[in-house]
């Protein structure tokens, strides 16, 4: 059971106060509290844990301060919607809104290389308007001998480009629980000229000590990447996981899951699954089409396959893209032939307006169509 109290309710005011004094009776469950910071409001929701069949909901709703109470069908708890019960909230972060509607595109390299690339980058970003991007400093590889990123030393100019250039947000991959404490401290020396979404990486997805660790810090969102061979129900347990420890800024990442059912392509597009997450979720859904790809090839259409995947996942409602870049993609130290130039940028950001006016077109289409059929009924 959920307990969602009106906007703006102190978690440790009287209104609360009375309700755990009537919970107390009820010795087999257990509370947990937390104050939801959405992009308009602040939520407190009271979380109910055990037998909760014996507590009478019209009894619960009718205490000073309650908005509503929801009964908990779902395993996620935290991250649910619980059949649509629950609003979508989403979070705020460095003046930037993430939620189920709104979208961001994230462009750059897996990992950082050199300083007058990243500058290249930047200023190309500038010019098209983005405010938010990828760049690597701890870079996971599957041989022990590829560049695995320039780790913390990178992180100084970084940051100052970053400001230079108007980036608010980086996301940036953490391997392990000191990566994050590396981060902060030199954002913090810095002087905070940015800020950073912890990534998740694909082989991280139920390092569930790595889990906890991002969970349990606040000041970072964080960026959720399926596992490549997880279902959707262990990956969404996994996003769980980070909640329960206090952070629930998180935004699940689709890019593709590991099968031999498609090659050519380094794995099976799985963006179908973005309207699923959002129905099952509160949470922003990203999707990574060069991960998913994995090669820049065209196709006889003469469009990029990389661009026809992203178009699969912004016309399906995608909230955020995380796409590779890089100004020298022969030269980079990783990913390079997934990578697209910063030529080819201008194309990417013209065909994705335009999937992205579809998507808003395909749910104007269904609003006016379930206006008809309820004016249809009503009038029968």
């Amino acid at each position: 059971m959920i307990i969602i109290m009106k906007p703006d309710i102190d978690p440790a005011g009287s209104e609360v106060t009375r309700i755990f004094n009537f919970l107390s009776h009820f010795s087999d469950i257990k509370t947990m509290t937390s104050g939801v910071k959405g992009t308009s409001r602040m939520v407190t929701e009271i979380y109910l844990i055990g037998p909760t069949h014996n507590i009478p909901q019209d009894a619960v709703e009718r205490f000073a301060g309650v908005e509503k109470v929801v009964r908990v069908s779902s395993k996620y708890r935290l991250i649910g919607n619980h059949g649509g019960q629950l609003d979508e909230l989403g979070f705020e972060y460095n003046g930037l809104q993430f939620n189920q509607n709104s979208f961001h595109v994230f462009l750059g390299p897996c990992a950082v290389d050199t300083y007058e690339h990243t500058e290249l980058m930047f200023k190309k970003f500038q010019e098209l308007g983005i405010q938010t991007t990828r760049m690597g400093a701890y870079k996971p590889r599957t041989s022990p001998y590829d560049f695995q990123g320039h780790g913390a030393t990178c992180l100084p100019w970084v940051f100052e480009l970053a400001g230079k250039y108007g980036i608010k947000v980086i996301a940036m991959e953490v391997l392990k629980e000191v990566h994050i404490d590396e981060l902060q401290r030199a954002l913090e020396e810095a002087g905070k000229p940015t800020g950073i979404m912890l990534q998740v990486g694909t082989r991280n997805a139920q390092n569930f000590e790595l889990l906890k660790a991002v969970g349990s810090q606040q000041e970072f969102p964080v960026l959720y990447k399926r596992g490549m061979g997880l279902s959707i129900e262990e990956s969404l347990n996994a996003c769980e996981y980070i909640a329960s420890e206090g952070n629930r800024n998180i935004i699940f990442c689709l890019r593709g899951v590991k099968t031999r059912l498609g090659d050519p392509h380094r794995n099976l597009v799985d963006f179908i699954h973005v309207p699923v997450i959002k129905r099952l979720t509160r949470l922003p859904v990203c999707v990574d089409p060069t991960h998913s790809v994995g090669i820049k090839t065209m196709a006889s259409d003469g469009i990029l396959e990389i661009f026809h995947a992203t178009s699969q996942g912004v016309a399906v409602g995608a909230n955020m893209l995380l796409i590779e870049c890089h100004p020298k993609p022969e030269l980079a130290m990783c990913d390079g032939p997934q990578a697209l130039t910063l030529v080819e940028l201008d194309h990417l950001m013209q065909d994705i307006e335009i999937s992205r006016n579809a998507y808003i077109a395909r749910k104007e289409l269904a609003s006016r169509k379930a206006l008809e059929r309820l004016t249809g009924i009503c009038s029968v």
